[in-house]
């Protein structure tokens, strides 16, 4: 439909405002176009594949670690504190507290609770 209407004289932003598309994407679409041609135009090149860092099991233990009870001298996890204790522990050979991060978050994990969980700081 992007070029169709590109063939009828559309501009990029009435395209992405009647497609209810963003501005960027229009561009893609035809950048793509011109430059490889029609298929290239309407998919994507296939992406590779990648598997995940950590699996479900890796990330299940990391969940409840952290809502477990934080170590001797702090009042609860932090990101930093979580990544060297799974280190420590064996789960991971080497983790950043960024991995954590986006571990908890997939989580319901309240890490601002006065209890159990961990914070950001």
């Amino acid at each position: 439909m992007v070029l169709l209407k590109f063939a009828e004289g559309f501009s990029g932003y009435d395209i992405a405002e009647h497609l209810d598309m963003c501005l960027p994407t229009v561009y893609q679409i035809r950048t793509r176009y011109q430059q490889a041609g029609l298929q290239a135009a309407l998919g994507e090149k296939p992406r590779p594949d990648i598997k995940p860092k950590f699996d479900g099991a890796i990330s299940a233990k990391i969940t409840a670690l952290a809502c477990s009870q934080a170590p001797q001298g702090y009042s609860r996890w932090s990101l930093r504190l979580l990544a060297d204790k799974a280190v420590e522990l064996g789960l991971v050979e080497a983790i950043s507290h960024d991995s954590i991060k986006r571990i908890l978050k997939k989580t319901n994990s309240n890490r601002t609770a006065n209890s159990n969980g961990a914070s950001a700081k």
